[in-house]
């Protein structure tokens, strides 16, 4: 009976974690995506927005889970704020397709699903780099982008502590 039970506690040794591994805090991540573009209105008001989804354990960010419907003003407004308030380089929007706005076209244009769909990738390649910078992580800009319902752009801009 004693043989068998050392046998099985041999099958389990396996190497001890240290303390400092036990209570590491758990690796930063930050994942956002941009998905679910939906098209808005009729005619000359017609527009897309898009839900941006963030999950992250960053400190800096007061929600750990958010998510908000921006549309391609918004992105604009977003790198504009942070052109001028950071001291990032930062990645360019996808252009804005002014061919595809011009009328007496065969296809639907900005409301293209193929066009959408590559506006979606690259708008969340912009977002995934603007916000995977440890800079732009402490502007208020960004926070009111990925996490606010609506986008107050009389906000007053600045820096987030992180505690």
């Amino acid at each position: 009976r004693s043989t068998m039970s050392s046998v099985a506690t041999q099958r389990l040794s396996t190497k001890r974690q240290t303390l400092d591994e036990a209570y590491a805090p758990p690796a930063n991540f930050l994942e956002i995506e941009v998905v679910n573009p939906i098209t808005h209105g009729v005619g000359k008001m017609r527009y897309t927005d898009y839900e941006i989804r963030m999950r992250t354990n960053l400190p800096v960010f007061k929600q750990k889970e958010s998510s908000v419907r921006r549309r391609y003003s918004d992105f604009e407004w977003l790198r504009g704020e942070l052109e001028r308030d950071s001291k990032i380089v930062v990645p360019a929007l996808p252009g804005k397709s002014l061919k595809r706005q011009l009328p007496f076209r065969s296809d639907d244009g900005i409301f293209e699903e193929e066009f959408i769909e590559n506006r979606r990738k690259q708008l969340e390649q912009f977002i995934n780099k603007v916000a995977g910078h440890p800079l732009a992580q402490n502007e208020r800009s960004l926070h009111i982008f990925i996490q606010e319902p609506t986008i107050d752009k009389n906000y007053v801009p600045g820096k987030i502590r992180s505690n």
